[in-house]
């Protein structure tokens, strides 16, 4: 699925960057370019950089209060 339109990014080019080292929205812009168009992108793109830091299951993630707030 495309997260970002203005640079054809998808939801498994940014779980690559994230697998690969990528940590935060920051990262995976200088990478891939997301969120660097009109923006819109950018909080989909934050909250899969989140879940799959943490592989998605909110119940053993260390970042478990982030996760839940």
């Amino acid at each position: 699925m495309y997260i970002c339109i203005c640079n054809a990014v998808t939801d498994r080019q940014i779980r690559a960057a994230v697998a690969a080292g990528a940590a935060s929205l920051s990262d995976v812009s200088m990478q891939l370019g997301v969120g660097a168009g009109c923006g819109c992108c950018r909080e989909a793109a934050e909250q899969l950089i989140h879940r799959s830091a943490c592989g998605g299951d909110c119940s053993t993630c260390d970042r478990r209060e982030i996760a839940a707030a």
